[in-house]
């Protein structure tokens, strides 16, 4: 089976796109709402689970999260496991340290963002 057609590269950039943005949604949703064991140990378990499932951030982080997976179904259907699961783990790793540092404002050290780099050069290796 080839590794990568334009087909195949195109899922894996729509699931890479959809777990980075759901995981996104879903930080920055928790971020919003607060602790959890506060809320639950204050207002009850209803209320803290009322909390989280009222959030149309986390809702919206599901969606993505839902769309990244049948984007990996796909996937599969075009290439390898043992190339799409780390290609598209490595280069969800990447844009989730990006979109931390951009949209949540979160501090990425310099391990992170060296990690990331190699983790680019194993994924352009995996793509020859």
């Amino acid at each position: 089976m080839t590794y990568l057609t334009w087909n195949t590269a195109s899922v894996i950039v729509v699931m890479v796109l959809g777990a980075t943005v759901g995981e996104t949604l879903i930080s920055a949703a928790m971020n919003r709402v607060g602790d959890l064991d506060l809320i639950r140990k204050q207002q009850g378990l209803a209320a803290a689970i009322l909390a989280v499932i009222r959030s149309p951030l986390l809702l919206g982080g599901i969606v993505c999260m839902a769309i990244s997976f049948f984007a990996l179904l796909t996937a599969l259907s075009g290439a390898d496991l043992s190339f799409v699961a780390p290609a598209t783990n490595s280069l969800t790793f990447i844009a989730t340290a990006v979109s931390a540092k951009v949209f949540l404002k979160e501090n990425v050290d310099r391990r992170r963002w060296l990690a990331a780099l190699f983790v680019a050069a194993g994924v352009f290796l995996l793509a020859r």
